[in-house]
């Protein structure tokens, strides 16, 4: 398994690559071509939880809905 510095290199060479709109990214001798911004976006996603995973921490991510009749 990568270390999480490695990983966060991998992390900040696809959000670099996202933000130039390139679609081939290079880190390490390897080459990855993606098909589109989504694609990178889910990639980017996987390696925080990679990252959050190698750290030993979890990403909890909350969705909180509050309704009122207003009464």
């Amino acid at each position: 398994m990568a270390t999480a510095a490695e990983l966060r290199a991998r992390r900040d060479a696809l959000t670099a690559q996202r933000s130039s709109g390139v679609a081939r990214v290079s880190y390490d001798g390897k080459t990855v071509d993606y098909r589109s911004v989504a694609e990178i976006d889910r990639a980017i996603e996987a390696l925080d939880r990679e990252i959050a995973t190698a750290e030993g921490r979890r990403i909890v991510r909350q969705l909180r809905v509050t309704t009122a009749k207003g009464l």
